[in-house]
């Protein structure tokens, strides 16, 4: 299994409601995004993705979500409350799908601090 990837940091905020402070008021999270993709096999140019394009396609992303209220982007795509780490890294893998080819897996981990990350792993058609 081949596997390509980059990564990307941005400071978002959001609300988990229920929560006690801070993490039931509205605080920010210097996110990291790193994203994997993988294939059995390298394609005709002896390339898993060009990478070229999965940075620009996560720059664009990082652009949109800098300084922004996950509450008001992430919740309403995805028809959840609160946007969890898990969440989140199903909704960047959505996005970023958008701009990449079938074929490969393509894996995204979100982590809110150095240590803690939700994950969420697929193949695109």
């Amino acid at each position: 299994m081949f596997e390509t990837g980059t990564s990307a940091t941005v400071r978002s905020f959001h609300v988990m409601p229920g929560m006690p402070p801070p993490e039931g008021e509205r605080h920010s999270h210097d996110y990291r995004f790193d994203v994997v993709v993988t294939r059995d096999q390298l394609d005709e140019r002896g390339m898993v993705v060009d990478l070229d394009v999965l940075d620009d396609a996560l720059g664009d992303l990082v652009r949109r979500l800098d300084d922004a209220d996950l509450d008001a982007i992430v919740a309403p795509d995805m028809g959840v409350e609160a946007v969890t780490v898990e969440v989140f890294a199903q909704w960047v893998h959505a996005q970023l799908a958008k701009a990449l080819s079938g074929g490969v897996v393509l894996g995204v981990r979100v982590f809110e601090n150095a240590i803690a990350f939700g994950g969420y792993r697929a193949p695109l058609a």
